[in-house]
């Protein structure tokens, strides 16, 4: 059994885009879509125009008691836990959408036994001719890059939480204060499964398009993450500042294609520094990283709502 979960936030039109984009594949093992919102708002749109898909059980809908992502998630795996190791949950978002061949490859990984979680290959939406669509492009591909080389070679890393998937029956439930992207593939490793890249799966991703939105979402995401200091001191670090500034010399010279693009990577090193100061700031004052369904809204991620 296959369990895809969609996770959203009052953002219908998109969220539909979002289930129809895993409708429209051949998908040959039986599966179920959960869409998981805390709008019934949501639920009556998606029933108008799925009409035939939540008769015939391949959408429900879990309503959302509003206790943040991760809380809703384990009760997900909870309620649809199996001690067959060979049932999957695929985990996404409303707001972006995916490529029609993610499952098959998804899945294809989970032929070898011993992977237990599987991500898929961001891709930027945006206008490379733009600076923060520009900005998604470099950072998607040093993300990318990264994750080719540690797959191959057996390594840890953390999946994205735009697209990943985790074998049933190996973990009941994870700790709500940080990312479930980072801390479940943690989860694996320690029992011993290996985390594959399944880089021709692809999910396309609206990134903001503006400063204060692109704060907003790069502070928080960085705030879960220091939270495995916590949570996981073993746990080897993927997304870190140190990390990032070693991999990003090698993009600082490849990947610019003319003056205005190097002058926007400069520019990025520069925001990244920022955003570093103003979480590690942040964290100082007691101003932790909270679980909750996107506490402050990022409308300019938005493809379609």
């Amino acid at each position: 059994m296959i369990n895809i979960i969609i996770t959203s936030y009052n953002e219908p039109k998109a969220t539909l885009k979002a289930v129809k984009s895993f409708l429209d594949q051949k998908i040959r093992q039986k599966f179920k879509i959960i869409v998981v919102d805390p709008f019934p708002e949501v639920e009556s749109f998606l029933e108008k125009n799925l009409k035939k898909e939540f008769r015939q059980g391949k959408v429900e809908f879990f309503h959302d008691p509003g206790e943040g992502k991760s809380y809703a998630l384990n009760i997900l795996f909870q309620e649809n836990y199996s001690q067959n190791k060979g049932d999957i949950f695929i985990l996404t978002d409303g707001d972006v959408y995916v490529s029609q061949n993610s499952v098959s490859e998804i899945l294809k990984s989970f032929k070898e036994k011993k992977v237990g979680c599987v991500t898929g290959k961001p891709v930027s939406i945006d206008s490379r001719k733009t600076k923060y669509g520009y900005w998604s492009h470099f950072l998607f591909s040093g993300i990318d890059r990264v994750r080719k080389k540690l797959s191959r070679e057996g390594k840890f890393f953390e999946c994205s939480g735009y697209l990943f998937a985790m074998r049933n029956g190996v973990i009941y439930e994870f700790p709500l204060e940080t990312s479930e992207d980072s801390i479940i593939p943690y989860l694996f490793w320690k029992k011993g499964y290996l985390i594959n890249y399944a880089e021709k799966a692809e999910v396309y991703v609206k990134n903001p398009d503006n400063w204060n939105d692109w704060i907003i979402q790069k502070v928080r995401n960085i705030k879960a993450h220091e939270n495995l200091n916590r949570l996981a001191p073993d746990m080897p670090r993927t997304k870190s500042f140190f990390n990032e500034i070693k991999e990003g010399w090698f993009f600082l010279f490849t990947f610019p294609k003319n003056i205005r693009e190097l002058l926007w990577t400069l520019e990025l090193y520069f925001a990244r520094l920022y955003i570093y100061i103003k979480a590690f700031s942040e964290l100082r004052k007691k101003h932790s990283y909270r679980d909750g369904w996107r506490e402050t809204e990022i409308k300019s991620t938005k493809p379609l709502d």
